[in-house]
């Protein structure tokens, strides 16, 4: 690593034989000058080859140090970056514009936990680079946990064979009923109008469409939103190994969806619900600090949200 970053060990990090940390923890090098967030985003620039490389090792970087404290600078930190953003269009989160890419990453309440998942599964077109600030650091807990797909998806397949080559061979459908308006009480409440922005139900077939997704209405104004059959378990190319790419967990055990094999069959829930455990087992919670800026790699990693005490605003952008 150039010298302008440094890495460093912290605790709750997740150590492995033959590679690095996890996630990845870099501050400012210690023998320089404290930094300017003008020297921050120039570095990023400089160095993005040598970051987008340990991203690829490690599937998260944690900066940790460096002085970003709103969310225009943190907006500035992730223009620096040079992706594209990702629009949040099909889902179901709600979320807050607070400046230009940049969004609140949940504005469900501080008792509701949120499972492991990657970010828009769903849709054909999901975001491959997630960047997450810490603004106000919680009272309390409100971690956000990390999960490397890849060992989520080989202790299935040790552990359960038969239903991981079934999944492969059939895919995945998952079905939950939405209303009309936004239900902020729900970590998932966006209603149909504010999730494909419109009031008009052609138009939501028309963009729904687009993401790979079916809308069938319901007489109350509600809609059920079916996604699939689509493959649950995808092969990362750039690593050359499957991961466990899909938003079983999440629907089944905590959002009480409907979710089937690709042919109507029930799923095997002590296999759902064993998946969890292997998640929460597997997984790194680091207490978020004030200015912490989160880079994940949405294909290789899993994240969540922990219950926490207030305060606590994390904020998020999506980037293809």
């Amino acid at each position: 690593m150039a010298s302008f970053f440094q890495e460093i060990e912290i605790p709750n990090q997740k150590h492995f034989t033959d590679s690095p940390p996890f996630p990845a923890v870099l501050g400012p090098n210690s023998v320089l000058s404290p930094p300017s967030l003008a020297d921050f985003t120039s570095a990023i620039k400089f160095q993005k080859p040598h970051l987008e490389s340990l991203l690829h090792k490690t599937g998260a970087i944690l900066f940790r140090g460096f002085p970003i404290s709103s969310a225009a600078e943190f907006d500035q930190v992730v223009e620096s970056f040079g992706y594209t953003d990702q629009p949040y269009l099909g889902g179901t989160a709600s979320r807050t514009n607070v400046v230009g890419r940049v969004y609140t990453a949940n504005d469900s309440p501080p008792d509701r936990k949120i499972p492991f998942h990657h970010e828009m599964t769903y849709a054909a077109e999901y975001p491959k680079k997630l960047f997450f600030f810490c603004e106000v650091a919680p009272g309390s807990g409100g971690e956000t946990p990390l999960v490397l797909s890849h060992v989520v998806y080989e202790r299935m397949r040790d552990k359960y064979p038969d239903f991981v080559e079934r999944l492969e061979k059939e895919g995945m459908v998952s079905r939950r009923v939405m209303g009309e308006e936004d239900d902020p009480s729900s970590a998932i409440g966006r209603g149909w109008k504010s999730m494909f922005s419109t009031d008009d139900k052609l138009v939501a077939e028309q963009r729904a469409a687009e993401l790979g997704v079916k809308l069938e209405w319901i007489g109350d104004g509600s809609m059920r939103r079916v996604i699939g059959p689509n493959q649950p378990i995808k092969h990362d190319k750039s690593r050359d190994r499957k991961i466990w790419f899909n938003g079983m967990v999440t629907s089944y055990t905590a959002f009480g969806d409907e979710v089937t094999f690709g042919s109507g069959d029930a799923l095997p829930g002590d296999a759902v619900y064993h998946c969890l455990q292997i998640m929460e087992e597997e997984s790194v919670a680091i207490p978020w600090m004030k200015g912490d800026v989160l880079f994940i790699d949405n294909l290789a990693v899993l994240h969540g949200r922990k219950h926490f005490t207030p305060p606590r605003r994390v904020l998020a952008a999506l980037c293809k």
